[in-house]
């Protein structure tokens, strides 16, 4: 297997979030990057996604953390704009979070696609490609395995996906282990765009409600899921969200949120 390294990578504007590069891409420029993903005869670009959550687990998992490093990291939610402004003065241009990006990504690239998709439960995993299927027809969105297979199958679902000859593969097992997973299984060879999406098929076959537009708007979806599902969703938020916010002051008041950083230009994870 041919694995995605940083020293292939292509360097992008971007910032240092707790000492993650995460790009600083609009919209239209996320778009863009990921259709010339797409565009390349061969190669491979793998997506991740920065939020409160994901930086708490960061900070205490340096295998997690050198994962990501070798991938390129999208700001996600309100926290990632709170240490945004703090260390460089304003909030990331868009907040790119994999629910809205990836349906939103699907409409934009108007030429058909082959979409892989592993995660989540196996009703859930087809619910949610049928819907895709109604948001872009133009697309095939295959169902591959749902997220919960033995792990030392891992060869053999891939073996599945490379049959499909997919573009794009979504893989929604949670974080750290979708992360961990497609850097130590997924190659080149498997897709040219990967994209580690967390509870998207959730949302999408509606197993989950989204929080209303105002909400997400504001970037306070994490709020309106906190209220659905307090039980569950009790420790990543008010435990959570606090430790994300004094990680985030410790940095800045050490004089640690922009070491290293020249002219925000940042290596990231393409190869």
């Amino acid at each position: 297997m041919t694995k995605t390294t940083a020293g292939a990578n292509a360097a992008l504007s971007g910032r240092l979030i707790l000492g993650m590069p995460v790009v600083d891409f609009d919209w239209g420029s996320a778009f863009a990057f990921a259709a010339d993903a797409l565009s390349r005869p061969g190669g491979q670009t793998t997506l991740a996604f920065l939020n409160a959550n994901n930086a708490n687990l960061m900070m205490r998992d340096g295998e997690y953390r050198e994962v990501l490093g070798r991938q390129v990291v999208f700001p996600d939610g309100h926290g990632v704009d709170i240490a945004s402004y703090l260390f460089y003065g304003s909030m990331f241009p868009a907040n790119l979070n994999g629910t809205d990006f990836v349906p939103a990504l699907l409409t934009f690239v108007d030429r058909p696609l082959r979409v892989a998709m592993i995660g989540a439960r196996a009703k859930v995993l087809a619910r949610a490609a049928e819907n895709f299927r109604r948001h872009a027809p133009w697309h095939e969105f295959l169902p591959v395995s749902d997220g919960f297979f033995d792990r030392d199958r891992s060869e053999q679902v891939l073996a599945d996906v490379r049959a499909l000859n997919a573009d794009i593969l979504l893989v929604a097992m949670g974080s750290p282990g979708q992360e961990k997973w497609v850097d130590a299984h997924v190659g080149p060879q498997d897709a040219r765009l990967v994209i580690t999406v967390g509870a998207l098929f959730d949302f999408v076959a509606e197993a989950f409600p989204r929080a209303p537009k105002f909400l997400r708007r504001m970037r306070l979806e994490w709020f309106f899921r906190l209220a659905v599902e307090p039980r569950r969703m009790w420790r990543r938020y008010v435990l959570g969200n606090p430790l994300f916010l004094f990680y985030v002051l410790w940095h800045k008041l050490s004089g640690r949120a922009r070491e290293n950083v020249a002219d925000t230009s940042l290596r990231t994870g393409t190869s």
